[in-house]
């Protein structure tokens, strides 16, 4: 199968903040064409204060970003940072007139390397050993799929999908080689009525400067599993489902898309990779290819789901092996795969996380896997 062409092409905002154009357009591959590089705006140094706490009874590492307090909330269109800058409008986070695929450091980082950290900095909170206290030292991006403030990514044809996948494995590739990052997270919100605050169709990637719970919980079960049974936790998993069958909605060569046994959400799949590949930068072509086409297929489904509701809310959240080795975890004890769900559980009407979950993290579901798998396959197209 041939390779998919783009070329990247890489630019500073006014403030210092990188910003990168993945372009599939010929013309654009070839250089006969190229974007805009020059932000005319007038923006201060890109600066931030992010702080991270460990809390003593869980272990988990909390962050802290007030800056963001004020970040862009529902911008009318005219505002639309995300798109592109057309001529007598004003200028945006995308210097072009037009783009295929743009990727640019967030503007309000949740972390970020935009930072100097003092040399009094204390490493505990109030001087409390048991509140251990580090700079929040990570990387935020946001991932532009379209030009098309209309569009979602299941709109997106087939090629500019693949370049967006081509998108995710370099900067998963970049910032996995950032001194002291542990965990790249690629990740797509859409909805309002899950707190999207800009509509335009974009997703992010976090690059974490600690495992963050669920990768740290997979990573150590995964080593536990290795340890007592001498099998991998992914692959006995993919065993155990293509076994039973009742999950199962796309069997590919490369990838498996099935509703987990144990899902928790209203309308959940998980695509996960048949072989033992970390992470996007670690995928061949035609894995890429394959991966392409089943999630614009997921996608699709996920629309379709409910009756009478065109956009099902969603959040997409990548899953990709640790960074490095570390006492939290081994990059050996993760794979990539997808989780995609939504917390609507009927139309119009969405699974709050209330005391049980919320407090206790002990989920309750109002359905069952094998009812949202086989709605999952009334959906699919022939």
């Amino acid at each position: 199968m041939s390779e998919h062409e783009f070329r990247v092409t890489r630019t500073t905002l006014a403030d210092g903040r990188e910003l990168l154009y993945f372009d599939d357009e010929p013309r654009y591959v070839s250089g006969e064409l190229t974007r805009e590089l020059h932000d005319a705006r007038e923006l201060p140094q890109a600066t931030a204060e992010c702080e991270m706490r460990q809390d003593p009874l869980t272990g988990q590492w909390y962050t802290y970003a007030a800056h963001r307090m004020n970040r862009t909330f529902m911008p009318p269109a005219n505002e639309n940072p995300l798109a592109p800058t057309k001529p007598g409008e004003l200028p945006t986070e995308i210097p072009a007139d037009d783009y295929n695929v743009a990727v640019f450091e967030n503007r309000f980082p949740s972390l970020s390397l935009h930072m100097e950290v003092p040399e009094d900095f204390s490493d505990t909170v109030d001087g409390q050993a048991m509140f251990p206290h580090k700079p929040a030292l990570g990387r935020c991006e946001v991932v532009c799929f379209t030009p098309d403030v209309n569009a979602s990514f299941k709109d997106l044809p087939y090629e500019r999908a693949r370049t967006v996948v081509e998108a995710w494995a370099h900067r998963t590739r970049e910032m996995s080689a950032v001194p002291g990052i542990r965990c790249v997270f690629p990740f797509e919100n859409r909805g309002a009525e899950i707190g999207v605050t800009l509509q335009h169709p974009h997703g992010q990637i976090y690059a974490y400067p600690f495992l963050p719970p669920r990768a740290a919980e997979v990573a150590a079960r995964a080593a536990a599993f290795r340890e007592h049974t001498g099998e991998d936790l992914f692959d006995a998993t993919l065993r155990a489902e293509k076994e039973s069958g009742k999950r199962i909605l796309v069997e590919g060569e490369y990838f498996t898309a099935f509703v987990p046994a144990a899902a928790k959400w209203p309308v959940e799949v998980m695509l996960m990779a048949n072989r033992n590949v970390p992470d996007f930068a670690a995928l061949t072509d035609a894995e890429k290819d394959e991966l392409t086409r089943i999630y614009l297929d997921l996608l699709g489904r996920m629309d379709r789901f409910f009756e009478g509701v065109e956009r099902t809310p969603y959040i997409a959240s990548w899953n990709q092996a640790p960074v490095g080795e570390g006492p939290d975890g081994a990059r050996a004890d993760g794979r990539l795969y997808l989780q995609l769900y939504s917390m609507m559980r009927s139309p119009g009407r969405m699974k709050f996380l209330a005391g049980s979950e919320s407090g206790q993290e002990a989920w309750i579901s109002d359905t069952t896997p094998e009812r949202i798998a086989e709605r999952f396959r009334e959906v699919a197209q022939p």
